[in-house]
């Protein structure tokens, strides 16, 4: 499905974006505009921005006289939303998955004690809202609830960090949570010691208690890598270990 208000563009990245990115062209296909527009019914104007969009994602790069060159993958803006959305979209997905919690793992403790030091009254109460928005969806099936508060709680912890950089991973964040969830890479119902750790979490930056705060937000994302363990088993990769 075409993402609303993106045109005729987007019907062509929403194709050739997740093509690219599972590989279906590999590193060094040569992408004639012209062709494709034919084969998108679109016209060379349309074609043209589509390929500005995957050129500022580093998917590809055109070359005068010879086209539009696929780019290896080490070279793509792996940070951005709509790229992590299309490999998560892929069959690469359980490696992809990983490779962003342990990501997870690395930043969003440190962030979390960076909060207890730095978040503001306003945003602590934010904090205890989204646990208890959490709470409140931890059962019956309520996952799409459950996400938007979960996806909340994340990102406030990583803007009260204080640092710039952590909060600009907050788009990164929303992608891998509501990818576990709308890829069936998450339990019917999250699991209870999780949400708890969540409400603890709140309590302990409200608390000012940093290595609390840090070591609890380790076993949230310790916890994600063992679901992922269950839920996603291919391409391991190991955990960050614990301080």
């Amino acid at each position: 499905m075409t993402t609303p208000g993106r045109g005729l563009h987007g019907r062509v990245l929403d194709t050739l974006g997740p093509a690219i990115t599972a590989g279906e062209y590999p590193p060094g296909s040569v992408l004639r505009t012209d062709e494709l527009a034919q084969s998108f019914e679109v016209s060379r104007s349309v074609m043209r921005e589509a390929v500005r969009v995957l050129e500022s994602m580093h998917l590809v790069e055109s070359r005068r006289r010879v086209g539009v060159i696929v780019r290896p993958s080490a070279a793509w803006n792996v940070y951005d939303p709509q790229v992590i959305r299309w490999r998560l979209a892929g069959a690469d997905r359980p490696r992809q998955l990983r490779s962003l919690t342990v990501l997870r793992s690395a930043v969003e403790p440190v962030a979390a004690g960076l909060a207890a030091h730095n978040a503001t009254a306003e945003q602590c109460a934010a904090l205890t809202e989204c646990a208890i928005g959490m709470v409140a969806h931890s059962r019956g099936h309520k996952l799409e609830g459950y996400l938007h508060h979960d996806v909340a709680f994340h990102r406030l912890i990583l803007d009260a960090s204080g640092n710039e950089m952590f909060a600009r991973l907050g788009d990164v964040v929303e992608e891998v949570l509501a990818g576990r969830t709308h890829h069936d890479v998450m339990f019917d119902d999250p699991d209870p010691a999780a949400v708890t750790l969540h409400v603890q979490v709140a309590e302990a930056i409200r608390e000012h208690d940093a290595p609390r705060a840090e070591r609890l937000t380790r076993e949230i994302t310790v916890g994600a890598l063992q679901e992922l363990d269950i839920l996603a088993p291919n391409s391991p990769s190991p955990a960050p270990s614990s301080p």
